[in-house]
């Protein structure tokens, strides 16, 4: 049986190596998977003693400049049931903003909705077609990379004019890719991508882990971060809408085969696509600090609580 201290120890290891995100939950999800059984009820006093506690997310502004009423838009093909049957189905997008030393930082998202995996990404200092459209380049370049047909795919997203630009539209079409846009100024029409937006800035953006000592930098330091935090967040954090499992376990299975990656279709390989994403900072995987001392053992919970 690991003993108080030892399991201290575990816990700091834990809260360390996921960007001090998880709390009490979280950690007890990913000490379980370690094979360390424990209560949550000791991991919650034992959190709680050492003064670790996890993340809360602050709610978010719009981002994206909508055009006017009067413009045509294309219909709202999800009407806010975001749900997937398969990969490359449904993916959502939406950019968020940073603010630095230098000025303001623009970052683009796009997730997969069936394995909510972050499937491309770009950080700028301009909010210019640019930004959304390399963020979509990525995502599509990696499917073709891997063999992965997204003809038919469902491209969801507010009616920001990043995303109603020409080239922008033109793009998901060379894709064979199906545009929808949620209402003007409705939220809710695109609540997974901006439920995705308020996380990111919690956990990475706001997370004092994360952020430089003096505060963001400029675009540079962002970008960093932002590749380390979307590598985190795709292959190592437990979420709990899928019982605090990995994203990419839900999305391997079905995965195809990268041999047929051969046979793909040449795709238009963003800039910074072919970068491999920065490996977790040393500071994160440190040993924990030796526990001080050890709170008493929790007591037994009533049936009333």
């Amino acid at each position: 049986m690991v003993g108080d201290r030892e399991l201290l120890g575990e816990i700091r290891t834990v809260h360390a190596d996921n960007l001090g995100v998880y709390g009490a939950r979280k950690v007890h999800a990913e000490l379980r998977r370690k094979g360390i059984g424990v209560a949550r009820c000791t991991v919650e006093r034992l959190m709680k003693a050492d003064g670790l506690q996890g993340i809360t997310r602050l709610k978010t502004r719009k981002t994206t400049h909508s055009e006017g009423a009067e413009t045509p838009q294309p219909a709202d093909r999800v009407e806010r049931q975001f749900t997937a049957a398969a990969p490359n189905a449904l993916w959502v997008a939406d950019l968020t903003y940073i603010r630095t030393h230098s000025g303001w930082v623009y970052a683009a998202f796009i997730l997969d909705v069936f394995s909510r995996m972050v499937v491309g990404w770009r950080v700028s200092t301009t909010m210019h077609t640019d930004l959304a459209l390399d963020a979509l380049d990525m995502g599509l370049w990696a499917r073709s990379r891997a063999g992965q047909d997204v003809a038919g795919l469902i491209h969801h997203s507010d009616r920001g004019v990043q995303y109603r630009a020409i080239r922008y539209t033109e793009r998901l079409a060379e894709a064979d890719a199906v545009t929808s846009v949620g209402s003007k100024g409705d939220s809710y029409d695109n609540a997974m991508a901006e439920a995705f937006n308020s996380l990111f800035k919690a956990e990475c953006i706001r997370n004092p882990i994360m952020r430089p000592r003096g505060g963001w930098g400029g675009v540079g330091e962002v970008e960093i971060a932002v590749a380390e935090y979307i590598d985190w967040f795709n292959h190592r954090r437990l979420h709990g809408e899928i019982g605090q499992a990995i994203y990419l376990m839900t999305y391997l299975p079905l995965r195809v085969s990268p041999s047929a990656s051969r046979h793909a279709p040449t795709a238009h390989v963003p800039r910074h696509a072919a970068q491999p994403l920065c490996p977790s900072r040393s500071r994160l995987r440190g040993p924990p600090t030796p526990p001080s001392s050890v709170p008493p053992p929790c007591r037994r919970r009533t049936a009333g609580r």
